[in-house]
């Protein structure tokens, strides 16, 4: 092929390339896409007339395509050769490749200067192995990936938040494996994915606690008056009770004194013996329920506020204490993922708190009170409907104090009348557990409130039976038709 000298600054720009061409120098083994993988060349947009619109032709950055012409080219023109190519290898026949991220046009002419063909093309960043992975891995998700410049877009749609991420950290992955340059250039994903109707998961926390509190305390204080001529001698022994930090009541919770009268002249002793047990149990139960949108976060309070001095506030010699708030009860934090095949990765945060009395502080005469929490907070995936705990703790805590008069407390038996025993025992087992449930919304009258069927009881029932409300039901059934076992009727709380 003979190159044809052209004055025209267009054509002269390809004059080089053409010669080169048509001598052989440029060898290469062009990477077909799906199309050319298949033997499809693709046709020119051959016009008789010769004016020709320039059709769109997609290429990624490293790939060709093969071009069949309808007559002999002559002359190849391209705008831009760094971002794409045209190399002719036989007549009729012309391979475009892309070398770069970006948009040109190329033309093809005849021997007689009329166009045979003409392509704008785009050449974005090869997304087919991005493509083909985000199919094997989310075969069920209709995702698409386009090329805008450097940047890669994700459209389309899944069925859960959890599959549109998985989409977008493959599609990250992938991008930064097959080009450094992608990331010297800050080419970016665009997470455009559509989450088909986003599932909603209510979590139903069980918080249960036992603690059985045993203390036992006994002591005895002796004192004596003794008298031997001119010399008095007075013994007094008071045993306190240590292991609690104070005794069980005020004053003596059961006490014995035995000695003589205390004639005078004649020595006179006395005992007071001091005895108390308790035992008691204490339940605990909080079953805060929560529902929120798959991906976002739900917070549930179900408490209040206490006051606590927190500083003093002085103006023109007057102070006055500052007050803040500090939150206590059920309170409920919790993020839920719904994974593939119903499974549901939880953010969980649950608290139960209550105000005590325990180690409580004075602070300018005020008794400010302290707050025992019982809280859990932790990451785990369950299936719908399943159970886990997600906490446990069993306690065991024992004080023991002996206090006494030195050397005589020591004395088998007669030991007994010169020391105190104090005993406390306290044990503590708390179990939390967490049960999800991908939920759908139903129609309200499927659903029941706590005061369905409540209805204040009249003022002869109120004072002649002492009732506080009637028949205690669901409104628009009939009861009596029911049969009933055991006690029912009013509700006499």
């Amino acid at each position: 092929m003979k190159c044809r000298d052209n004055r025209e600054t267009l054509r002269a720009v390809m004059k080089r390339a053409m010669c080169f061409a048509a001598a052989g120098a440029l060898m290469l083994e062009p990477m077909l896409t799906p199309a050319l993988a298949a033997n499809q060349p693709i046709p020119s947009a051959a016009s008789p007339s010769g004016h020709l619109h320039a059709r769109p032709l997609a290429l990624g950055v490293g790939k060709s395509v093969v071009i069949d012409l309808p007559r002999d080219v002559k002359d190849v023109l391209v705008a831009d050769p760094k971002i794409a190519n045209a190399v002719v290898r036989s007549a009729q026949r012309a391979y475009i490749i892309g070398a770069s991220v970006g948009q040109t046009n190329i033309v093809f002419f005849d021997a007689s200067g009329q166009q045979i063909a003409a392509y704008d093309i785009a050449v974005t960043r090869d997304l087919n192995g991005i493509r083909a992975m985000l199919k094997q891995v989310l075969p069920n998700a209709d995702i698409r990936v386009e090329g805008i410049g450097p940047d890669v877009v994700l459209s389309g749609t899944a069925s859960s938040q959890a599959e549109s991420q998985t989409a977008y950290d493959i599609a990250i992955r992938l991008l930064d494996f097959q080009s450094a340059k992608a990331v010297a250039e800050g080419s970016k994903v665009v997470n455009a994915i559509t989450v088909r109707g986003r599932d909603q998961v209510m979590l139903k926390v069980v918080v249960a606690e036992v603690q059985r509190n045993v203390i036992k305390q006994l002591g005895v204080d002796l004192s004596a008056n003794m008298n031997y001529g001119t010399a008095v001698v007075n013994f007094n022994n008071t045993n306190p009770f240590t292991a609690n930090g104070r005794a069980l009541v005020t004053g003596n919770a059961a006490t014995a004194g035995f000695g003589n009268s205390g004639t005078p002249g004649v020595p006179s002793v006395q005992a007071t013996v001091r005895a108390m047990e308790s035992a008691g149990v204490m339940r605990t139960l909080a079953e805060p329920n929560l529902t929120a949108i798959s991906g976002e976060t739900a917070n549930f309070l179900a408490g209040g506020e206490f006051p606590i001095p927190s500083g003093m506030n002085c103006t023109n010699g007057a102070c006055t204490p500052t007050i803040i708030f500090k939150k206590f009860g059920i309170s409920l934090n919790f993020t839920p993922v719904v994974l593939n095949e119903g499974r549901i990765s939880l953010r969980v945060a649950t608290e139960v708190s209550e105000v005590t009395n325990d180690n409580a502080i004075q602070i300018s005469g005020t008794s400010v009170p302290s707050i025992q929490t019982r809280r859990a907070d932790t990451t785990l995936e369950i299936p719908s409907g399943g159970s886990m705990a997600m906490a446990g703790l069993i306690q065991q805590r024992t004080k023991q104090a002996i206090n006494g008069m030195p050397g005589l407390a020591r004395l088998p038996i007669l030991g007994t009348l010169f020391r105190s025993r104090d005993y406390v025992n306290n044990n503590t087992e708390l179990v939390v557990l967490v049960t999800p449930y991908i939920v759908r919304a139903v129609a309200q009258k499927d659903l029941s409130r706590p005061d369905d069927g409540f209805v204040a009881a009249s003022d002869p029932q109120a004072d002649l039976l002492g009732s506080i409300n009637r028949i205690y039901g669901v409104p628009g059934r009939d009861p009596a038709g029911r049969k009933y076992r055991g006690t029912y009727g009013f509700i006499t709380d």
